[in-house]
């Protein structure tokens, strides 16, 4: 499925390609499901090539859980016939398609566990959610943490993984969520939509926003001297503001941590959640369409194997 470059009528277009062939350090992965990032349309790897030309036709989904099917040069890290899970480059063809390439250090083994289509809603939103809150934020047992967007795709990871550390969690979402996200581990929660936050909260050691515009702009106050920021809203990239800036980041594959999350996923310490699971043949309304059997919680995911 590839972008048609319209920003009047966005669409997925179906096509045909040759099967990609992986490179030195790369694998060929036979994708049975693929993560929906819709913003990810708007991001300039998706628009533009790595030197700056334009770039047409993207194939999205840079989330993917597969088979290893083939392995070129140095790739010697998975095995041929391994279920794996993992990212590719925001660059390359993603994974909404019957293949894509991926660097062999960019993946880990599936968590058995979880089928197909779970293990694909995991990559982007748990690793972004471990180097957001561990890696930027350096976030301590016993700190309070703020977590915007607590239902979404990454928001029910960083609960569940600032809890796991001994933080304070407090998160906002819809009440229809509250329930959910107070068992995966959020102390505290406010409704988005009728309540302000900024006249509950303040001396925060963190804020990790998954939202951005209006509600990162109300955030900063809430922080101490010593608080951390951290943004993940697509809004914020390219921004001249300098707090912004600095507190803007784009996660990265990270075979250690993913693999360490598979671990946690298996374990069942760790949960992911499925917003829906549309059909290959469906890709485009997954990206621009009104679905109505979502949940509300998790993340969209496409199926290229109706059995997985």
């Amino acid at each position: 499925m590839r972008f048609n470059d319209s920003l009047d009528s966005p669409a997925l277009i179906a096509s045909t390609a040759p099967v990609p062939q992986p490179g030195r350090g790369e694998i060929l992965i036979r994708v049975h499901a693929a993560g929906v990032t819709p913003t990810e349309l708007q991001w300039y790897p998706t628009t533009h090539t790595p030197d700056g030309g334009r770039r047409t036709g993207a194939i999205p989904g840079h989330e993917f859980s597969g088979v290893v099917e083939a392995a070129g040069a140095d790739a010697d890290q998975v095995q041929i016939g391994q279920e794996v899970f993992g990212m590719n480059d925001w660059f390359a063809d993603g994974a909404t398609a019957d293949y894509c390439t991926t660097a062999s250090t960019s993946v880990a083994q599936k968590p058995p566990r979880l089928s197909h289509p779970e293990a694909a809603t995991v990559p982007i939103g748990a690793l972004t959610a471990w180097q957001g809150l561990f890696d930027r934020a350096n976030l301590k047992p016993g700190e309070r943490v703020l977590i915007h967007g607590g239902s979404g795709a990454v928001g029910v990871f960083a609960i569940q993984l600032a809890r796991r550390v001994g933080a304070h969690v407090i998160t906002s979402a819809s009440t229809r969520n509250f329930d959910l996200l107070a068992k995966l581990g959020a102390n505290e929660m406010i409704d988005y939509r009728n309540d302000r936050f900024e006249d509950r909260f303040n001396d925060l050691d963190v804020v990790f926003d998954a939202v951005g515009g209006e509600t990162l702009k109300r955030s900063w106050s809430l922080l101490k001297p010593s608080g951390r920021m951290v943004t993940i809203a697509a809004d914020s990239e390219g921004s001249k503001d300098e707090r912004i800036e600095k507190a803007f980041f784009i996660v990265e594959p990270n075979q250690q941590e993913l693999a360490e999350i598979s671990r946690l996923l298996d374990a069942d310490e760790l949960q992911c959640f499925v917003d829906a699971i549309m059909p290959f043949a469906q890709a485009s309304d997954a990206y621009f369409g009104t679905i109505e059997q979502r949940h509300g919680r998790g993340k969209l995911v496409v199926s290229m194997i109706a059995a997985s």
